[in-house]
C-alpha cells in the first residue's frame, strides 16, 4: 500500500494527471507568449498589448487570451492564422473578446491550439494541401474604432476586412509577429 501511495504522490508532484476513462497518465503543460500591435498600431494605441497561455489537455488544449491598453468598451475577434501580418494566409475565426472600461478583455477557449493545428481542403470549391496555422492575430469588431482614433492615416473612410463574423471587421490590432513567419507560438505547444 505504502509503493500505491507513494506513486500517487510522485505523479502528483510531477503535475501529471490521469485522463477521463483511461488510466494513462497524461502531462500538462502551459506556454505563454506576448501579442504585439500590428503595423501602424503602436502610433494610435501606444499601449496595446496582448498575451496568451495554451495548457494542453489530453485531447486538446485550453487558450487564453487577453488584451490590454485598447479603447474603452471596444469589441475585438480572434483568429487563429497561417501568417501574423498581410497577407494573413488561411485563417481560422476563433472567438469575439470585449474590452472593459479599462480597455481590457480577456477570451478562454477550447480546441487544437497547438503544433498540430492546420487546415486542408481535398476538395469542393477550394483545394488545398494541408496548411499549418501557427499565429494568432486580432482585429477591432467595428471598422469605425480605429478609423476615428485616427489608426488608418490617410483613409478617407475605415477599412473593412473579413475577421469578423459578418465579414466586415476593422484593422488588426495584435499579432504574434514577435516570432518568425514559419514558426509562430502555436508550433512550440507539444502534447
Amino acid at each position: 500500500m505504502r509503493v500505491g501511495l507513494l506513486a500517487v504522490a510522485v505523479v502528483a508532484a510531477a503535475g501529471v494527471t490521469t485522463a477521463a476513462g483511461s488510466t494513462t497518465p497524461q502531462v500538462t503543460s502551459s506556454f505563454s507568449f506576448k501579442l504585439v500591435p500590428a503595423t501602424g498600431i503602436a502610433a494610435c494605441l501606444p499601449k496595446a498589448s496582448g498575451h496568451a497561455t495554451i495548457t494542453t489537455g489530453s485531447l486538446n488544449d485550453t487558450m487564453t487570451v487577453t488584451v490590454t491598453g485598447t479603447p474603452a468598451n471596444a469589441g475585438f475577434d480572434l483568429f487563429v492564422i497561417q501568417q501574423p501580418a498581410k497577407p494573413f494566409g488561411i485563417s481560422w475565426y476563433q472567438t469575439d473578446t470585449q474590452a472593459n472600461s479599462s480597455g481590457t478583455g480577456s477570451a478562454r477557449e477550447r480546441g487544437v491550439f497547438d503544433s498540430e493545428t492546420f487546415t486542408v481542403s481535398p476538395g469542393g470549391t477550394t483545394t488545398f494541401a494541408p496548411t499549418h496555422q501557427y499565429h494568432l492575430g486580432v482585429w477591432f469588431n467595428d471598422p469605425t474604432v480605429p478609423f476615428n482614433l485616427g489608426c488608418e492615416p490617410g483613409a478617407t473612410s475605415p477599412i473593412i476586412t473579413p475577421f469578423n463574423g459578418e465579414q466586415n471587421a476593422g484593422i488588426q490590432v495584435l499579432n504574434t509577429s514577435n516570432f518568425p513567419t514559419a514558426a509562430g507560438p502555436l508550433s512550440h505547444v507539444h502534447r
